[in-house]
C-alpha cells in the first residue's frame, strides 16, 4: 500500500513531467505530448512579445562605386537634410560597423502618394 502512495505523490509526478519519465505510447506521455502541442500553438504570440519587425537599415548593392543604404521612414523622418545625413551615417556605422560617409540622402515616394517611404543613403567609404 505504500508503494501505491510513493507513486501517486505530487514530488514524484512533478519529476517524471520533468525529466519525461513516461513509458512511449501509454496515456502519460500522450498526454504530456498533448499539453505541449497546447501550448505550442494556442497561446498568443502576443504574450511573449514576439512579433516580426521590419528591417530598418538595409543594405543595398552598390552603383557607380556608392553604396546603398535603405533607411526606414521612421528613422529620419522630420529632420533637416544635414541631420538626416549625421543621423544615417551613424545608423549605417552601428549596423555594418564601416565608417562609410554618406554623400546624399534621398527619399523614397510613391507616385500615387505624396507621402515619404523610406530613404536612400548614398555612401562612399
Amino acid at each position: 500500500m505504500e508503494a501505491a502512495s510513493q507513486t501517486s505523490s505530487p514530488g514524484l509526478i512533478l519529476r517524471r513531467l520533468i525529466f519525461w519519465d513516461f513509458p512511449r505510447a501509454s496515456w502519460r506521455y500522450d498526454l504530456v505530448v498533448a499539453l505541449i502541442l497546447l501550448f505550442i500553438f494556442a497561446i498568443p504570440r502576443e504574450w511573449f512579445n514576439d512579433q516580426p519587425h521590419a528591417a530598418s537599415v538595409i543594405l543595398m548593392s552598390s552603383a557607380h562605386g556608392a553604396n546603398r543604404v535603405f533607411i526606414a521612414n521612421e528613422l529620419l523622418s522630420g529632420l533637416s537634410e544635414e541631420e538626416q545625413i549625421k543621423r544615417s551615417e551613424n545608423l549605417i556605422r552601428e549596423r555594418t560597423r564601416k565608417g562609410w560617409h554618406v554623400l546624399r540622402v534621398e527619399p523614397i515616394r510613391d507616385e500615387a502618394d505624396p507621402e515619404v517611404k523610406g530613404f536612400i543613403a548614398y555612401t562612399a567609404p
